[in-house]
Order: structure tokens, then C-alpha cells, then sequence
């Protein structure tokens, strides 16, 4: 099945998913996450109509962004080292993972103090790890208005906009196992909106839900969704950057 084929079935399911939960289905964006295919495939998604795109890793990104030029909005949606921010933030527009006080800081100290210059703005989203898994990184669901209180009180420069959060589903055999993690996070979404830390001039995002488990996640609220699977095709040429890591999605 050729990529627009695939980018049709996967907009066809979430307008369905929206139809079931009254949304309009222009509210959810999709992230494709290219870590498996090279910078020629992924031009061929850019060329079938994606323009969002997600990796996890800042060594696979860099030819794939490299290629593609302009025109692309680049998603980094992996557990993020400290001495990886520098990447980030001369690279991408969106940073999915800010997940614990240390990657605050140096974001803080990278945009605040101008030592990486940027015209454009950082989106950041928080992660939370709902589900409490070791495996996974994020802020636990009790943790997160401490860490709203300490992220605000560090954000000085108008380019880093924190505009929302994210999670990660568990493993499970069907998506209904997991509707809670996406309702849980909604939840926190509502319970903190009014928070001074928010961009003011924006929605709030919800990045959560995969390919197992994203008409779920578009039903609980998600306005963005980051797939990988159910965008590929075996015929595709594939990255070969290394064994997959528990730190790394399951997309």
C-alpha cells in the first residue's frame, strides 16, 4: 500500500474517532515518527502531505532533517539528555519529553540566556508517566503542579512556550485497557489550565496515543497523535541506527 494510501486510512480513522466523540477532526495532529526510515522515505511521506515528523533521536534526525529542508515542523519525542539540548533547540520546533528538573534547567539556561539562537518559538510538552512504569520517564500524576510551579518560575525567555503534555500508553492487548492513561491525563489537563506557566496565545495540548492505541487517545482528547507503524510499509527503506531501547517509543 503506497504512503497515501496509509496517510488516508489513518485521517479516515480519526475522523471517525472524532465523529464518536464530537470533536472536530482538524483539532488532532498527526506526528509521523520517521525513526525507521531514511531521509529518500521520508520524503515521500513529506511529498504525500506530512508535515508534522517525530524522532527520538537526535543522531538519526539530523540527515533527515538535513534533506527535507523546509516546510517540515520537526517533533523530538524521545527521552532527551541534557547535553542533547543544544540539538533541540537549534533544531527542532516541538520538544515532547520535558520530563524531569535537570532538562528544565537547561532548556532555561539554553533559551534564557541566548547562548542558542532561535527566531522560532520551542514548543515543550510535559511528560507524565501515568501508568507509573519504571521503564518510562515523566513526572508522576502527583508531581505535576510542583513541577508547573518550578518550570514557571524558571521559563524567562518568550521563545520556550510550554503549551501542554504528554504520555505513554502501556503494553496492552486491546486500547480499551488503556483508555484510563489517556482520561487521566485529560483530567490533569482540566485540573491545571488555568496555570501561569501556559503559552496564553494557544489551546492546550494532549500528545498521547500510538499506532495500538491512538482512535482511543483522539476519543479521550488527544490533539496529537505520534505514528509510526501504521505509516510504514515493508517495501520502505529502513534506518538502521541501532536496537531499539526501553527509553525509545512504541510507536
Amino acid at each position: 500500500m503506497a504512503i497515501e494510501d496509509r496517510w488516508r486510512e489513518v485521517r479516515s480513522r480519526i475522523a471517525r474517532a472524532c465523529a464518536r466523540a464530537g470533536r472536530d477532526p482538524d483539532t488532532v495532529k498527526v506526528v509521523a515518527v520517521t525513526k525507521y526510515i531514511d531521509p529518500a522515505a521520508a520524503g515521500a511521506w513529506a511529498a504525500a502531505g506530512l508535515r508534522d515528523f517525530g524522532e527520538n533521536r537526535w543522531t538519526a534526525a539530523r540527515s533527515k532533517i538535513e534533506a527535507l529542508g523546509p516546510g517540515v515542523t520537526w517533533h523530538f519525542i524521545g527521552h532527551l539528555q541534557t547535553n542533547k539540548v543544544k540539538y533541540i533547540v537549534r533544531f527542532f520546533h516541538w520538544l515532547h519529553s520535558l520530563d524531569r528538573p535537570a532538562l528544565a534547567e537547561e532548556l532555561a539556561r539554553r533559551l534564557g540566556d541566548g547562548e542558542e539562537a532561535r527566531s522560532a518559538p520551542l514548543y515543550t510538552l510535559i511528560q507524565v508517566n501515568v501508568a507509573e512504569e519504571p521503564s518510562k520517564g515523566g513526572i508522576s500524576v502527583a508531581e505535576a503542579g510542583d513541577f508547573l510551579d518550578y518550570v514557571h518560575a524558571l521559563r524567562r525567555s518568550p521563545l520556550w512556550k510550554v503549551v501542554g503534555w504528554m504520555t505513554m500508553a502501556p503494553r496492552a492487548e486491546s486500547a480499551e485497557e488503556v483508555r484510563w492513561v489517556f482520561r487521566t491525563l485529560r483530567e490533569l489537563r482540566d485540573r491545571w489550565r488555568d496555570h501561569p506557566v501556559w503559552a496564553a496565545d494557544r489551546p492546550l495540548e494532549l500528545s498521547m496515543g500510538m499506532s495500538d492505541d491512538y482512535e482511543v487517545a483522539v476519543e479521550e482528547g488527544a490533539t496529537i497523535v505520534r505514528l509510526g507503524r501504521v505509516l510504514l510499509d515493508g517495501g520502505e527503506a529502513r534506518v538502521r541506527d541501532g536496537p531499539q531501547t526501553e527509553r525509545e517509543e512504541r510507536v
